[in-house]
């Protein structure tokens, strides 16, 4: 797997993948980042890449349901993937758009940005641009079964519903309720049957029940299986 041979003779050494993916409130983003920081690897969230796209496509002011996967690609055009200290960004134009891509607007609108079938293709290839460069940790949607199918480690987060929409309400900072959590675990489980072609384990992936873990906890798992594989 390792590509070409360097001046010096040796086969350069081929950058480590670690694959995370799982359910809707998984934990798949924040996990991978930690794991990212504690291996000393870049963090690529491949749903950042989506929501990029669909903040440029707002910035034209189009209407929703107006749009084409020609109009997205098109918008999409200046969008760069950027590597930082622990992590790759999406830069529109330029500049960096954390706040912009988290906004009410582009969360009510990427999941039909994330439906088309070629800006999935342009989102999975500037994910593995990112990997060519640096060791990563990548997640996201068909990461270890579409994106990398040959990842050195394939991790796949699950938790009971009611679990992650409890952890959906922390996230937000949202006081609990039995009301607001019982809502939460409706809206988790219809993401879950909505998703559901999209969210397969590969065949060789690490499922992890974190239901009864703590972030550290299911953190250090998955640190020490990608120590084990890249030793």
């Amino acid at each position: 797997m390792a590509g070409g041979v360097s001046h010096s003779g040796a086969a350069p050494r081929r950058k480590f993948v670690i694959a995370i993916d799982g359910p809707a409130a998984s934990g798949k983003s924040s996990t991978a980042q930690m794991v990212a920081e504690k291996l000393g690897y870049l963090h690529v969230d491949s749903g950042s890449l989506y929501r990029a796209a669909t903040a440029a496509i707002l910035r034209r002011h189009m209407g929703s349901s107006k749009w084409t996967e020609q109009d997205v690609l098109d918008a999409a055009r200046p969008i760069e993937l950027r590597a930082a200290r622990t992590s790759f960004y999406p830069a529109l134009e330029g500049r960096a758009i954390e706040d912009e891509i988290r906004g009410t607007e582009v969360t009510e609108n990427v999941s039909r940005v994330a439906q088309m079938p070629r800006v999935r293709e342009w989102v999975d290839e500037r994910v593995r641009e990112a990997a060519r460069s640096a060791d990563v940790v990548v997640d996201g949607r068909d990461i270890g079964t579409v994106v990398f199918p040959d990842a050195d480690l394939k991790i796949f987060l699950v938790a009971d519903p009611r679990e992650r929409a409890a952890r959906r309400l922390r996230q937000r900072g949202t006081p609990s309720s039995q009301m607001l959590l019982d809502d939460e675990t409706i809206r988790i489980t219809e993401r879950d049957a909505r998703d559901a072609g999209q969210t397969v384990p590969a065949a060789d992936a690490v499922i992890i029940d974190t239901t009864g873990l703590t972030q550290q906890e299911q953190v250090e798992q998955i640190v020490t299986l990608a120590k084990a594989g890249s030793g």
